[in-house]
């Protein structure tokens, strides 16, 4: 069944919330089996403390999966335990509570663990733990396919916390991570100013060292040269005579 038939919606709301109630009871219930296990342990050898440990593990993770039902902490499950986050279902929750409920019913084949040997109370506790875990494991499975909507990315998870407006919320939420990925890639590809290295020069001057220049003494061009030639003044220079001229022999017609 998908959610595109919004008659599911609302009253799969109040129905993933019992459940919810339903399983923190569980966990609770597990909690107090496995005290009751460490407190009725038969000391044989010194291997009983691995036995202690294990089902100190057991509260450890009943504990972490109450907080997981419960409203808090969204955005450490939705980064860290994203199974266990928004957008998941209920199957890894379910597969847990399995292995949990197995574990508790295992430990009744012990002669320890008899109702005698526990008394009855804590045995009840024990097989009420383990009985509860396997029903409501079943029960998760079975929420998360009827609740859920493919099509639309909607899971039971969503319509536990958000009801008949689940589909919306969906859709408003991929938008905004659309959008935030837009907006870091969009600055990515920004242009980046950096601050050059200066043009390179030469390695003498980057080494702050120049090709010594030599320079010569002026010498005398005389030395050089042969001498220095005489000015019109100092030469001897003699004015032509126009007498004779061929001009001037020139008869006039």
């Amino acid at each position: 069944m998908g959610l595109s038939r919004s008659s599911l919606a609302g009253p799969g709301y109040v129905i993933l919330n019992i459940i919810r109630v339903l399983n923190i009871i569980v966990f609770l219930d597990t909690i107090a089996a496995s005290v009751a296990l460490i407190v009725k342990i038969n000391i044989v050898n010194g291997f009983f403390f691995f036995e202690a440990v294990f089902h100190v593990i057991i509260v450890g993770i009943s504990i972490f999966l109450i907080v997981s039902e419960l409203p808090i902490l969204r955005g450490y499950f939705d980064r860290n335990w994203p199974l266990f986050g928004q957008d998941s279902s209920f199957i890894t929750l379910s597969i847990v509570m399995m292995i949990m409920g197995i574990a508790v019913l295992g430990d009744l084949n012990k002669s320890t663990a008899s109702d005698t040997a526990l008394g009855l109370a804590f045995w009840r506790i024990v097989v009420s733990a383990g009985i509860l875990a396997i029903i409501m494991s079943t029960v998760n499975v079975l929420a998360s396919f009827i609740f859920r909507d493919n099509d639309g990315g909607v899971t039971a998870r969503h319509v536990r916390a958000y009801g008949a407006v689940a589909p919306s919320k969906v859709l408003e939420r991929s938008s905004s991570h659309k959008s935030f990925q837009l907006g870091l890639n969009r600055q990515d590809s920004l242009p980046t100013y950096r601050t050059h290295s200066p043009i390179s020069r030469p390695l003498s001057v980057r080494n702050g060292t120049r090709f010594p220049l030599k320079i010569s003494p002026r010498t005398n061009d005389s030395e050089h040269h042969g001498s220095v030639p005489k000015s019109p003044k100092e030469t001897d220079i003699t004015v032509p005579n126009l007498a004779h001229h061929p001009a001037m022999y020139s008869t006039t017609v």
